[in-house]
């Protein structure tokens, strides 16, 4: 596995690498400014002296009968340190006038002439055991016939020792740069890991008991402090669902020892002595209660442990709402005359939803189950379909009791009944809720609750409508 450390190596070898590619290109293109620098410089200087020769013929005569250059030439190539020569040189190669006072070669190669008489002009490098020259050859003609040949000369040991220290100098910046962009990545590598480090070292030294604590970082960098943030919110999630979980285990083993201690103390009791077949019936008959307790307890726990898992088990498929509430309607509409509860429905124009049916007719089964149960004779129920903005609203209202304020907030919490709710019946689990908003949450979707105490409650679901959820993907 790789680590950030490494990582930070390896940039220094990348920018190691930037930095040789980019001296290369650096020296390259100075080089070649450089030479067409001289290049430009020797050909101006030799077509200026052929302006010169060409206005002023007799400076060649003067020249050549006034020195004793003639008779002074060696046969050394060597070429003096001034910055510049001129040559001219007559169409057979001899040397016939020099601007330098030292040796110059007495005639041109064959080979160089040759190439003067084709191209006019010819560029040279002549790389001496003393002092590197670079020469340009320019001809001139007259009536179509090689009058003379030019020569420009200058010495490239400017040329050479400049290019020297530029190498030098970009030697020396590159490795400066590289030290102390190392010396600088193992800083950084040091500032920026030691906080990681503490809150590795925190993070894996926490227990289920610690997690109550939280990290802490000491850094000014904003993005350190928010990735504390992030473990931290973390951990308070996982506090709370830890907490969520543990009273859930609690309360459930708490609700079921009660119908397991009736069945332990029904079975011992009647074990204690013979029993006639009338008593044996009684607590066989009041064991049967108490397993159907346990029942009525373990499906909605066992339903909401399908919600409280990573993919809750829904479906979702465009559904239209209203065929499926008047079916449901049709269903209750019997119990709901037997207890002499006026049932009724009430639908306007609605747009189809994304939902799983199965389960929303259970939301709406846990709902009028309880608007039924704590509504009294000759009250009413009724079911409200109608569009509210870009949702879809059900809502289910009773004339029953109703829900004193200071309960209404918990009343989505898992095992939470009222005092009047637990007197008026002892049966219930206190779970249809909660399984009613783990439903509307898997929907994207909402609950909500508005009551008033002797007139009654309102629980209003949302569902987003199938053209709003679209134009949100």
């Amino acid at each position: 596995m790789k680590s950030l450390r490494s990582l930070i190596s390896w940039s220094a070898f990348v920018l190691m690498a930037g930095l040789i590619l980019f001296s290369a290109l650096v020296y390259a293109v100075s080089e070649v400014l450089l030479h067409r620098f001289v290049d430009g410089q020797l050909f101006a200087l030799a077509e200026t002296l052929a302006k010169i020769v060409e206005q002023h013929p007799e400076i060649l005569t003067r020249r050549a009968q006034g020195s004793a250059l003639a008779a002074d030439v060696r046969r050394s190539y060597e070429l003096p340190e001034v910055p510049h020569s001129l040559q001219v040189f007559s169409p057979d190669g001899r040397l016939i006038w020099t601007s330098s006072t030292t040796a110059t070669p007495p005639s041109l190669p064959a080979d160089v002439l040759q190439r003067v008489e084709r191209d006019h002009t010819v560029f040279e490098t002549v790389d001496s055991a003393s002092i590197p020259a670079r020469h340009v050859f320019l001809s001139t003609v007259q009536d179509g016939q090689l009058r003379y040949v030019l020569q420009a000369q200058t010495s490239l040991l400017h040329y050479r020792e400049t290019l020297n220290g530029l190498v030098f100098l970009l030697a020396l910046g590159s490795g400066a740069t590289l030290l102390v962009a190392w010396v600088g990545s193992l800083w950084l590598a040091k500032k920026v890991l030691a906080p990681i480090d503490a809150l590795c070292t925190g993070a894996e030294t926490m227990s289920e008991t610690d997690l109550g604590k939280r990290l802490a970082m000491d850094s000014p960098y904003r993005e350190f402090r928010r990735l504390t943030q992030a473990v931290n919110s973390v951990l308070d999630q996982f506090q709370r669902s830890s907490e969520v979980q543990r009273n859930f285990c609690e309360i459930a083993a708490h609700e079921m020892k009660t119908p397991l201690t009736i069945l332990q103390g029904n079975l011992e009791v009647a074990l204690m002595k013979a029993r006639t077949p009338e008593e044996y019936h009684e607590v066989l008959l009041n064991n049967l209660q108490q397993v159907d307790r346990l029942i009525a307890l373990t499906r909605p726990l066992l339903t909401l442990a399908k919600f409280t898992s990573s993919k809750p088990p829904v479906n979702l498929v465009p559904l239209a709402v209203e065929p499926l509430i008047q079916d449901l309607v049709d269903e209750l509409i019997l119990l709901a005359d037997d207890r002499q509860i006026t049932l009724r429905f009430e639908s306007q124009p609605v747009s189809v939803v994304l939902g799983d049916a199965q389960w929303l007719k259970q939301a709406l089964i846990n709902l009028l189950d309880n608007a039924l149960r704590y509504t009294p004779s000759g009250g009413a129920v009724t079911i409200r379909l109608q569009a509210v903005g870009h949702d879809v609203e059900v809502a289910v209202e009773d004339t029953g009791h109703g829900i004193e304020p200071e309960n209404i907030p918990h009343l989505f919490e898992r095992f939470y009944r009222t005092d009047w709710a637990r007197a008026k019946d002892s049966a219930g689990t206190g779970l249809g809720l909660p399984i009613v908003k783990e439903i509307m949450d898997a929907h994207g979707g909402s609950i909500s609750v508005t009551s008033e105490v002797n007139k009654g409650s309102v629980f209003t679901l949302r569902l987003p409508a199938l053209a709003q959820q679209k134009a949100l993907v």
